[in-house]
Parts: C-alpha cells; structure tokens; sequence
C-alpha cells in the first residue's frame, strides 16, 4: 500500500495531480496510519497524536489513513464509510467546535473539524476508475489541517495559481473531467463537503447530514 502511494505521488511520466500532497512526500512532511481495525475510536486517537506535533512536521503535513485492503466493493459502499467514520468520529469528540466554522455543511465555511481543528479530508479508494486521481489499493483518509492552505495558499493570486496546476494535471489524469465541486474555500458557491469524497461520475453530491454528530450528554446517554 505504502509503496504504490508513494510511487503514485512521485511518478514523473504521470505527474499526480495534487501538487500539495506531492511536495510533502518529497519533504518528509505526511504522516502515515494504517489502523487494524479502522474505527472511529482509532481515528480519534490517531487524530489527537498527530495534532500534538503537526506543526512541527512541515507546512505541507498531511495524516493518511490506510485501511487494510479488501475485496473491492462498490464505490457507494466506500462512500458509506467514509461519512459514517466521520459522523461518528465527530460525535465522540468531545471539543468545541470552531466559533469561526459554520457547524451547517451546506455553508461556504463549513469544514470538518475534530479536536478543535479544522480539516479537509479526502478520500481515495480501489473502486475509482474513471476519477484516477481518487484511485488507491485500499481505503485512504487523508487529514489535512487548514492551516497547511493558510500557509501555502497566503493570497488569492497564488491560491489561483496553485488551483490552475492542479487542474492542469488533473485534465489528462482522470478519465473524466475535473468535478464540478470543485472549488476554492470561503467562495460563496463552495461546499467543502462536495469535496472530500467525489464519486466516479460528475454527479451532484449529496449532502451526507446536515451537521455533524454532536457528543451525547450524561443526561441524553442515559
């Protein structure tokens, strides 16, 4: 798994097209997990460890999350999985969420948040095909704090050059062409959600809840 990530990222005959996610490789600054099993509990504590020295790791720091790999099963299944690791990842966290984030995910300052940070999280799996750029061996979660973008993306005119490379790329990697979610933060018509898990096909995302989980009370767990 771990290989063909890396030899993914760093092909020069056919560049990746996240180029953020490749600078970090070749600098040292991911941070790889490969809990077993992979459970919302585990991510919560894998989460918590990276946090406490995330800052340290680089500017291009990223958490990958790798699943062990199994029967390929539909992408709909994967899709499941992913928003139901984070549902119930949000709903043992027991920190205030962000007075700075919208807690709606149908709003252009929504992002997931876990611990207090905010992430953009993406999901890559064996059942893409046709949207290459989302293809792995095994079911992958990559945590990438917000301020990793705070930090790269510092102006407008360098987060649109930046977006314009990443588009480049993306146009002859992907058997189909570029979402048409995709988009730039705090934009009015942006949805981070649409974002995190793009299916194979260029259909309208659905908006999986209308906000996360919350934590139950002692009183409510009784």
């Amino acid at each position: 798994m771990m290989a063909e990530f890396c030899a993914t990222l760093l092909s020069e005959e056919r560049p990746f097209p996240c180029v953020f996610g490749v600078q970090g490789l070749q600098a040292g600054h991911l941070r790889f997990a490969f809990p077993d099993p992979l459970t919302p509990h585990a991510l919560a504590e894998l989460l918590r460890d990276y946090l406490a020295g995330a800052r340290d790791f680089g500017v291009n720091t990223s958490l990958v999350v790798m699943a062990r790999p199994g029967p390929v099963l539909p992408v709909e299944v994967y899709r499941d999985r992913f928003w139901g690791l984070l549902g119930a990842l949000s709903a043992i966290d027991e920190s205030p969420w962000p007075s700075a984030i919208s807690e709606e995910l149908d709003h252009p300052s929504w992002e997931f948040c876990f611990a207090g940070q905010p992430f953009f999280v993406v999901c890559a799996t064996p059942a893409h095909v046709a949207r290459q750029s989302r293809r792995a061996s095994t079911f992958v979660m990559t945590f990438q704090p917000r301020w990793v973008f705070d930090k790269i993306l510092g102006t407008r005119k360098s987060a649109e050059r930046a977006f314009a490379k990443v588009r480049t790329r993306l146009a002859p990697y992907d058997l189909i062409p570029a979402a048409p979610s995709l988009g730039h933060y705090g934009d009015p018509s942006n949805r981070e959600y649409a974002q995190y898990f793009i299916d194979d096909t260029n259909e309208k995302p659905k908006c999986p809840f209308a906000k996360m989980p919350k934590p139950k009370t002692e009183e409510q767990a009784a």
